[in-house]
């Protein structure tokens, strides 16, 4: 069974031809902008999931420290 599939291999290989296919640059452009939309995309996940959160908590620490700042600045 080994033998017969390296000698149908190799009788395939032997008669290939060339398919005379043709990439133009579409095909490089369609890459490039594929991954940079892929790197978008999750710079935009990270901004969405992490930053905004995080940015969220910061503002209430200085609004409770405003505060605190305003009613011993008032006692």
């Amino acid at each position: 069974m080994n033998k017969f599939f390296i000698y149908t291999l190799l009788i395939f290989m032997s008669l290939s031809v060339n398919s005379n296919a043709y990439l133009g640059p579409g095909l490089g452009g369609g890459i490039i902008a594929a991954s940079l939309g892929l790197i978008f995309a999750i710079f935009s996940l990270f901004i969405g999931i992490i930053w905004f959160p995080i940015k969220k908590l910061i503002k209430k620490k200085k609004k409770r420290k405003k505060r605190k700042k305003r009613i011993n600045d008032n006692s």
